[in-house]
């Protein structure tokens, strides 16, 4: 089942990813494009447990029971591949290639759903699986919160939260030793792939319970099952708090209550034959950049190294970078810094959308 409404939610978050990983300059961002300085959220900490939430729900409309478990493998090995070669990318250098990443920790949530969802559905019964999903979902969070407040690290403390001193931390050093982001940490690690692990189940939930009814009968549950998940996310926060670098627990069910209160809300109207003209024109760019967003993700990325990794002469004749010379150029003398900073970014998005009608009218996309 391919549904619009998850089509513009992929496109409206892959266009949020785009903007926020390429401004002009990076010491003039708005705060909301910045991710937290650690504890906390702001709007750029709801991008990547969205897209988690995403491959959640797009997976359980897919008929996952019909799929092998070497086609799962390939899918998750693919994708980890992918963010291999990403990391690496253009020097390839072994001394500093960092193994965790985004799309390594999407490779192997993908795989751990699927399994998950193999084990515990019951064929026919959408109400049964959906509790055993939501006790796998509570299973993950939990368990992770057990193990980051109760058990200590060697030479360290239990419930330790700084960067280089939480169980995660500890694990990745022993695992990867320094190929992490910040050489002693890094916020794709092993240990808090759990609970975005839980945070791709949530979409499965949401996923499954699209699948059972007519948008406006399932619309209103998932909205109210969104808003009770972030109050009882933001409840925990006190005692475990919101954080995307560590993936609290507290983290993953806020995150994703917003994620299934938005799916909720385009589903309704998107899905049920409500939806205008007008309404169609509005959402069509964001279903074009949600059908290939896996190729959105790695042209993007292929593109935000290449630009600080060629040089050009500048004004002095001294080398700068291809980005820092394209933005000095022909974006900062429009506008005070942060709104040209913003400006370069969504001309980025710009060029990307250009190229992806191109694909989408030509019916290419790009898929693991």
């Amino acid at each position: 089942m391919r549904l619009r409404s998850l089509d513009v939610f992929r496109g409206l978050t892959m266009a949020a990813m785009v903007i926020v990983n390429n401004p002009g300059d990076w010491n003039a961002v708005y705060p909301p494009l910045l991710h937290a300085a650690w504890h906390g959220w702001t709007p750029t900490d709801l991008i990547f447990p969205a897209f988690l939430f995403i491959v959640g729900a797009a997976m359980a409309l897919g008929a996952p029971e019909r799929l092998a478990p070497a086609t799962v493998l390939r899918r998750g090995a693919v994708l980890v591949g992918l963010g291999l070669f990403l990391s690496g990318f253009p020097f390839f250098e072994p001394s500093r290639w960092r193994i965790p990443g985004v799309l390594q920790r999407i490779g192997l949530c993908y795989v751990a759903a699927v399994f998950v969802w193999q084990a515990l559905a019951v064929r026919g019964d959408a109400v049964a699986t959906t509790r055993r999903l939501a006790g796998a979902t509570a299973a993950c969070l939990l368990g992770y919160w057990t193990l980051v407040a109760l058990v200590p690290p060697p030479g360290g403390v239990a419930g330790d939260l700084t960067p280089e001193g939480n169980l995660g931390a500890w694990l990745d050093r022993a695992v990867f030793g320094t190929h992490l982001w910040k050489t002693t940490w890094d916020p794709e690690g092993l240990l808090s792939s759990l609970p975005a692990v839980g945070t791709t189940l949530m979409g499965v939930v949401a996923g499954v319970w699209i699948g059972r009814a007519r948008p406006a009968c399932m619309a209103p549950s998932l909205v109210t099952a969104g808003a009770a998940a972030m109050a009882v996310g933001a409840l925990w926060d006190v005692f475990f708090p919101i954080n995307k670098s560590l993936w609290t627990s507290s983290y993953a069910l806020f995150t994703g209550g917003v994620a299934m209160v938005v799916l909720g809300l385009l589903h309704r109207r998107l899905d049920d034959g409500r939806s205008t003209a007008a309404l169609d024109r509005l959402t069509a760019p964001f279903v074009v950049l949600g059908r290939n967003a896996l190729l959105l993700f790695v042209l993007s990325g292929l593109l935000a190294k290449l630009m600080i990794v060629l040089t050009v002469p500048g004004p002095a004749g001294a080398p700068v970078t291809l980005q820092r010379w394209l933005y000095d150029a022909a974006f900062a003398p429009l506008g005070p810094p942060r709104v040209t900073s913003l400006l370069y970014a969504v001309a980025t998005l710009g060029m990307f959308y250009g190229l992806l009608v191109w694909q989408d009218r030509r019916r290419l996309y790009w898929s693991v």
